[in-house]
């Protein structure tokens, strides 16, 4: 069950119990950007009975300004106090769903687009379950990315500035109910790894938009800023946010298969199909940002050609190796996803790639456990081994075009998401770069 399942009462206890002033109510754009509004404990019964008005036209995506009336309304079971407020007087928080003023769901929710597409599973009888794995960089400050050590994979003590900000933010987790796997520094210098124990999908969509505030918020503690930019630096390791994903029907996990060579179902390989022949659509939700294209290039361990693999890390999907005893772990993992990514949508729309690779019994192409990375072009060609978009605006004309996006995120996001990012895209291609004026003003 996602959370404690906690009640409205059982909400109203904690309230009085624990001296709850402020409730911070908590929701997000389209593009995943956190929104949030304070009320106080007298106004709790009111939220939680009608909903609390706001403007919607002042936010990204939702209503135009002659139907800017909105609703938030707070769901219990994703209440939790905010452990870096005061104990006194404390503070809380819950997410909320976006409601028009007749009570009816916003279509333009980013959380009710994910509620949406698992209600659709669960008519066919399973949950989904993603565990994501969230890189991010500590800087010195948010004007330069000035890195605090230069530490790689695993390193500890002198190299890695940073293990206390991440002991506290996994503290500070777990303090919210959020369950930490590993914590580790990473490749690249400064950049660093908190991986959370898989739980349903929206309830992971939530904690994704409590990690990330969690970690903003420890890192300004230090005097230091925490980024979740795909591809701040140069020359090293973007950060990515590899989802793994499975499906279960009640205990059972319907990915694996103990009479088969990968362990996996008929049903994991239709999955795997999907999200590989869906992949190149879907891309500009998982990877929404110009930025992201800096990160999804070769050699960076960033996956960018359409295969899949159990061992090798080169490829889009990759199936972790099997463990006897352990059926329930059977999950693949998608490694291109960054974590500047809507978690909502980016859910929603994986899932609907590898449910439709398991309708149409989409034929698995053979794995592939070369380093795809150093294969030539014939040899890609060969193996009909395709990329993914090299650019924001590749990746945005494909979503375009994509029936698959557009039935999974519903014609308003759909559409708000495009919009957005053509916008972002001529906002991009129209300024002056400084590699342009390093490269071309002393030559031209």
């Amino acid at each position: 069950m996602p959370y404690e399942s906690l009640t409205q009462k059982d909400v109203w206890k904690i309230v009085k119990e624990r001296d709850v002033k402020f409730i911070r109510l908590w929701f997000t754009d389209i593009l995943g950007q956190l929104k949030s509004f304070a009320i106080t404990d007298d106004e709790l019964e009111g939220a939680f009975n009608e909903g609390m008005g706001f403007d919607g036209s002042s936010i990204k995506g939702f209503a135009r300004i002659d139907e800017s009336d909105m609703l938030a309304m707070p769901d219990p079971v994703t209440f939790q106090l905010v452990p870096w407020r005061p104990k006194e007087k404390a503070v809380a928080r819950m997410f909320c769903d976006i409601l028009n003023p007749d009570g009816s769901p916003y279509e333009g929710d980013p959380r009710y687009v994910l509620k949406r597409n698992l209600e659709r599973l669960k008519e066919v009888g399973y949950t989904f379950y993603v565990g994501p794995e969230l890189e991010y960089f500590y800087f010195k400050s948010d004007k330069n990315p000035e890195t605090l050590d230069e530490g790689g994979y695993f390193d500890l003590t002198t190299l890695d500035a940073a293990g206390d900000m991440r002991r506290e933010t996994v503290l500070t987790l777990d303090a919210m109910g959020i369950k930490v796997e590993y914590s580790h520094h990473e490749v690249a210098p400064s950049q660093h790894e908190i991986d959370l124990r898989f739980e349903d999908a929206l309830t992971m969509a939530d904690h994704v938009m409590t990690y990330r505030i969690v970690v903003k918020e420890i890192a300004n503690r230090y005097g230091v800023y925490a980024t979740f930019m795909p591809k701040p630096i140069f020359g090293v390791n973007g950060s990515g946010m590899h989802t793994h994903q499975s499906l279960f029907k009640g205990d059972r996990n319907a990915f694996f298969d103990a009479g088969d060579q990968y362990h996996l179902s008929e049903i994991a390989k239709g999955y795997i199909a999907g999200i590989l022949n869906h992949s190149r659509e879907i891309t500009a939700i998982t990877n929404q940002w110009v930025n992201s294209y800096k990160r999804l290039v070769p050699g960076y361990e960033a996956p960018v050609y359409l295969a899949w693999a159990r061992r090798n890390r080169s490829t889009l999907v990759r199936v972790p190796m099997y463990k006897p005893g352990k059926e329930k772990a059977t999950r693949i993992e998608y490694r291109s996803p960054d974590p500047a990514c809507n978690p909502y949508l980016a859910f929603s729309v994986m899932l609907a790639a590898g449910l439709k690779g398991i309708e149409e019994k989409y034929e698995l192409p053979d794995a592939i456990e070369k380093d795809v990375y150093h294969l030539s072009v014939d040899e890609r060609k060969e193996l009909g081994i395709e990329s993914l978009p090299g650019s924001l605006i590749e990746a945005v004309e494909l979503t375009e075009k994509s029936d698959l996006v557009r039935d999974a995120l519903g014609e308003h996001v759909f559409h708000n998401f495009i919009m957005s990012k053509k916008v972002e895209w001529d906002d991009y291609r129209m300024k002056i770069h400084p590699y342009e004026i390093d490269k071309f003003l002393p030559v031209l």
